[in-house]
């Protein structure tokens, strides 16, 4: 049977994919539910566009999440890919059991006065300001700071200058030394690491030295798998939430009348649940599902996906559906169902996703209450996106005050 062909997108939905990828999205989805991306030199790309395909591949035994499959591909820094984000059954299975206490729900729900102290006391230092950078001033600081509580951060490294190595490692700077910020995150976890050996407990829950005395006592992961599972605990434990924050926020300036709705007196606990369900459906702060390729070939809409070939499963699209999602390009604070899959679905579901619904439900009501009329301090056509490929925020939020 010959290839089915599909036309090609075009090149201003191309160009415009960071700043806004919706418009991208839907032509994908009416045009083609199944693009692969084939460039010389390059694994093969397949993105998936429509709700059902995702939510079915996200949970299909064919698609591996192991990036060795790939000849040649390696999703993220060097040396800091064995974590359970790369890894299948078994695997997955042992690292996930190693964090997944330090996650679960009862026991983020007891960090919900300390969010609420932490986002009280950066909105203080703000309270005068008259121009605001929602991002560095409040949603990076808070949410760094909580997966830092979490692991067992020192606070000597609980700084904006850690936040940056991270960052950028997702979003590299192309006039920077690439090379240099490898080496930089490589040094700071083997600092993390080294201060557990040598008995830095700071207090709370100390994820980071459970794992440490896991590896060094039971040999139940690898010095490879410690450093890499460090680095995306830190990582994505902030990257998701700061843009959940940076993204919402942004949604609800652009839809005064929704904010107006969520900040009234009687607006009560309910609407503040599906409100954070409906930002997070609405901008997701990941737009594309982590690393997949085919473990083998693939049938999807008339088309075949080879063995090896990468799969991108788009959530942002997905969210944007209208087939699932009545008027999905309408926010709706109140919408229910709402079945997004802004966190994923199935045995990879986002291990940190109570802790960023907890954030969300603390940090909105504060932000709406406590900064006032504020509106967008440049146009939003100029507001600086960073271009990851999985995550999807805001370098900077500048607000100024009315």
């Amino acid at each position: 049977m010959p290839p089915v062909s599909t036309p090609r997108p075009p090149a201003d939905l191309l160009a415009a994919r960071v700043r806004d990828p919706y418009p991208y999205f839907a032509w994908l989805r009416r045009h083609a539910p199944a693009h692969v991306d084939r460039r010389p030199g390059r694994p093969a790309v397949w993105q998936v566009s429509r709700y059902e395909d995702v939510r079915a591949l996200l949970t299909d035994p064919r698609l591996s999440k192991d990036p060795d499959r790939v000849p040649g591909y390696v999703p993220g820094p060097a040396g800091l890919n064995r974590h359970l984000v790369h890894a299948d059954p078994p695997d997955h299975t042992r690292l996930r059991t190693l964090v997944n206490s330090a996650f679960v729900p009862r026991r983020i729900a007891l960090l919900e006065p300390f969010i609420a102290q932490v986002a009280h006391r950066l909105l203080d230092r703000i309270e005068q300001a008259v121009h605001i950078d929602l991002i560095a001033d409040f949603a990076a600081p808070l949410t760094f700071r909580m997966i830092c509580a979490i692991l067992g951060v020192p606070a000597h490294l609980d700084t904006a200058a850690t936040r940056d190595t991270l960052m950028a490692t997702i979003a590299p700077d192309p006039s920077g030394d690439a090379g240099r910020a490898e080496r930089d995150l490589h040094e700071l976890l083997d600092a993390l690491i080294a201060g557990k050996r040598s008995g830095d407990a700071p207090g709370g829950v100390d994820l980071l030295g459970a794992l440490v005395r896991a590896g060094d006592e039971s040999g139940a992961i690898s010095e490879e798998e410690l450093r890499s599972t460090a680095y995306l605990l830190l990582l994505v434990g902030h990257d998701t939430t700061m843009n959940l924050i940076g993204n919402g926020m942004l949604a609800l300036l652009h839809h005064p009348a929704e904010a107006a709705r969520l900040a009234a007196p009687g607006a009560g606990p309910g609407l503040l649940t599906t409100a954070v369900e409906e930002l997070l459906r609405y901008d997701s702060p990941v737009r594309d599902a982590t690393f997949r390729c085919a473990g083998e070939s693939i049938r999807l809409h008339g088309r075949t996906i080879r063995e090896g070939e990468i799969v991108s499963l788009l959530i942002g699209s997905a969210n944007r559906d209208g087939e699932r999602f009545a008027d999905p390009d309408r926010l709706d604070l109140g919408r229910t169902p709402n079945d997004h899959l802004a966190f994923g679905y199935g045995p990879h579901f986002c291990i940190g996703a109570a802790l960023a619904r907890l954030e969300g439900t603390v940090a909105f009501p504060l932000l709406l209450e406590r900064l006032g009329p504020v509106q967008l301090a440049k146009p939003a056509e100029e507001l600086p996106w960073r271009p990851a490929r999985v995550m999807r925020g805001l370098a900077a939020l500048p607000l100024v005050r009315r």
